[in-house]
């Protein structure tokens, strides 16, 4: 008896141990402006509303994420038109209500804080709409998982790319997955998302979204350096979008603009 508690008490110090939480003393950088330029325009509506953060990084435990206030932002289209985004203040996000998307556009993204200028220049692609989505309730790895595909066609005269989104609640972040008609150029596509603990009532968003080849290769690599966790999780590397600092160049932002137009569908699984 008395070498089994003598076990026992060893093993509750064991796993007390195993619970404690180690914080490891990381250096921090000086922070970097972040810029969220992502100009979706949605299927049905006009895409006059659109929104710009501006953020910067922090530490890496620090849950506060600071914003940007104070700047000036605006874009241009190839036409010479601009669109300025206005500051709600405090919350570093920059606010447009006018404006005005068009498929295959060029767009200029100027944004001037602390006396730096940031730009960068990107087209708006179309998309096709999904056509149809089917439930599957053998889905996944072992084909027990509740599974759900989306499809839309392919334009077989253009070279094509696209991002996948789906939000979900069974998952803290979007899931995303960013993909080309390379292999499947003209033919019926289609997205996928499943989880083994989707359950009847759930609420699943998903987003197509049509992009550039150089968003797409930029998607791929921040989801690789992420770990396959989303572009939201922690990164053990530096991806570089396409904003460049027009007078200081190692002083450059984080962020990516683009412009895409978006199929969105809410389904309800059944």
């Amino acid at each position: 008896m008395k070498k089994i508690s003598a076990l026992f008490i060893l093993l509750s110090i064991l796993f007390y141990g195993c619970e404690e939480v180690v914080e490891v003393d990381l250096s921090t950088q000086k922070p970097r402006l972040v810029i969220d330029a992502g100009i979706d325009w949605t299927k049905g509506t006009d895409g006059s509303q659109q929104t710009i953060r501006l953020t910067t990084t922090t530490a890496y435990y620090d849950p506060n994420v600071p914003p940007v206030t104070g700047a000036t932002v605006f874009v241009t289209d190839a036409n010479g038109q601009v669109f300025d985004f206005v500051e709600s203040i405090g919350t570093g996000n920059y606010i447009c209500d006018n404006f005005i998307p068009e498929i295959g556009l060029s767009y200029t993204l100027t944004v001037i804080h602390q006396g730096q200028t940031y730009t960068a220049q990107e087209n708006l692609v179309g998309v096709p709409g999904i056509t149809d989505i089917v439930q599957t309730n053998d889905g996944g790895f072992l084909g027990e998982d509740i599974e759900l595909r989306y499809y839309y066609q392919d334009d077989p005269n253009s070279e094509n790319y696209y991002l996948e989104r789906e939000d979900a609640p069974v998952v803290p972040y979007p899931d995303f997955s960013p993909s080309s008609d390379e292999f499947s150029n003209g033919n019926l596509s289609f997205g996928i998302f499943s989880h083994e603990d989707l359950e009847a009532g759930d609420v699943i968003d998903i987003r197509l979204y049509g992009i550039t080849k150089r968003y797409f290769e930029y998607m791929e690599k921040l989801l690789s350096v992420a770990g396959g966790g989303g572009p939201f999780g922690t990164s053990p590397a530096t991806v570089r979008g396409n904003i460049v600092n027009q007078a200081e160049e190692s002083n450059y932002a984080l962020g990516y603009f683009r412009l895409a137009e978006v199929d969105r569908r809410q389904v309800v699984i059944e």
